[in-house]
């Protein structure tokens, strides 16, 4: 009502005036909102990772742990639907390894002859079984909250390596004042603050095979770098022949510019004279 009389007493230029300030005002408000809820989140940490060197490669037997972390811990809620058991051979395990592992998992497979569907054990070329066999029933196991898939998970959050391990190592008691929603957890580095997942690691949650202790902090930066392989397993090929480009380069320069001065070096030195 108070926009409507500024225009049928002024002019329209004034009430958009008024509009603009009132919508700059609100504008303002919201922005100090939210910069104070932001303020709750803490950013990530920045943590030194071995294999993010120019040079440097992944640590296998991390990423064997990892994967150990991955499949007893975190498969029970998510997936890494875009690796399959045959890209991890030479990586984690064995191909004799990954054969037997594969064949503990029973797949579904068809139609056959008979246009039926049917169960068949799992093969190199399957990728890593997902826990639910729909979107629909992941969110009904997990209260309504659909757990994502991990494959890309480096990938698709800020500084997605140490996003993840603080995630992971991050959990604590609320501070005093800040009331928790029923099946949410306290955890300052989630947005928001409040996070559905409960705490997946726990000292000596696992037994390594290479008898390395498993404190959170071991778990977490295991299946880390398990996860940042899920999402670049060419990285350690991209450098290697990114190094040998560049071998190939500068031997290439060194020849051309060595042949440039041999070709050009008569027409260079030679005096050229005018008689008349």
């Amino acid at each position: 009502m108070a926009l409507r009389a500024v225009f049928t007493k002024y002019n329209k230029g004034a009430a958009l005036a008024a509009a603009s300030a009132t919508t700059a005002a609100f504008s303002l408000v919201n922005s100090q909102s939210s910069a104070k809820c932001e303020e709750e989140t803490l950013h990530s940490p920045s943590y030194p990772w071995d294999h993010l060197g120019l040079l440097s490669s992944y640590d296998c037997a991390a990423l064997r742990r990892g994967f150990q972390v991955y499949r007893q811990v975190c498969a029970t809620c998510h997936s890494v639907e875009r690796i399959h058991y045959r890209e991890l051979v030479g990586v984690t395990h064995t191909t004799e390894e990954l054969i037997e592992m594969a064949s503990e998992v029973d797949v579904l497979d068809g139609p056959n002859d008979e246009g039926e569907m049917f169960e068949r054990p799992g093969k190199l070329t399957d990728p890593l079984p997902s826990p639910y066999q729909n979107e629909e029933q992941g969110r009904m196991a997990n209260g309504g909250a659909l757990p994502p898939d991990l494959s890309l998970m480096v990938k698709a959050r800020h500084a997605g390596q140490d996003y993840l391990f603080s995630i992971l190592t991050g959990y604590m008691d609320p501070p005093a004042g800040k009331e928790m929603m029923p099946g949410l957890y306290y955890n300052p580095y989630f947005p928001g603050s409040a996070i559905a997942m409960p705490p997946p690691l726990q000292d000596d949650g696992v037994e390594y095979e290479d008898g390395t202790p498993a404190t959170i902090s071991q778990q977490a930066r295991d299946v880390v770098q398990f996860l940042n392989w899920c999402a670049e397993p060419e990285a350690d090929g991209r450098k290697k022949d990114a190094l040998t480009y560049m071998v190939v380069l500068g031997i290439t320069a060194v020849v051309t510019g060595y042949y440039k001065r041999f070709r050009w070096a008569t027409l260079k030195t030679r005096a050229i004279t005018y008689v008349k």
